[in-house]
């Protein structure tokens, strides 16, 4: 499979796994391709969890501002834009190719597991996030291959 120009991430509530998964990519692959997350809602902060397993990796998540398709388009975002759409949520895939059936773009299902539910103490939680944001990096490196080096 050809490197895409550039990818949105998609999840839920853009807060979890599609920050982890955009993050990870610029990390990963630097100015390659052209990299945006968003989700079906947008009513969450970044979790703190998330910022917190990507840290421990050395990919920064802090300054994540969560949003939905609705406020891309209304920023004036096309998703028609983006070569390649991966939904990592079910309920995301069904939002991204509802709103792309207009256009001629790839959407992939990456099936990562929701770890906001997971746990109750902080390291059975932080364990779950771990697991999330390995699935991504496994994901993404057989998909686009190694990260670059430096």
């Amino acid at each position: 499979m050809e490197f895409p120009q550039s990818v949105l991430f998609c999840c839920d509530h853009n807060a979890v796994r599609s920050p982890m998964a955009e993050a990870m990519m610029k990390k990963f692959y630097g100015q390659r391709a052209y990299v945006q997350s968003a989700g079906c809602k947008n009513d969450m902060d970044i979790d703190g969890f998330s910022v917190a397993v990507c840290a421990e990796i050395g990919v920064e998540l802090a300054r994540h501002r969560a949003r939905s398709f609705e406020e891309m388009e209304t920023l004036g975002e096309d998703l028609g834009q983006f070569d390649l759409i991966i939904a990592l949520s079910s309920a995301s895939q069904h939002a991204a190719l509802d709103l792309t059936r207009m256009y001629h773009l790839a959407v992939e299902y990456w099936p990562i597991i929701d770890p906001t539910a997971l746990g109750e103490s902080r390291e059975v939680k932080l364990s779950a996030y771990r697991q999330a944001r390995d699935q991504i990096k496994a994901r993404m490196i057989a998909r686009f291959g190694p990260p670059l080096e430096g």
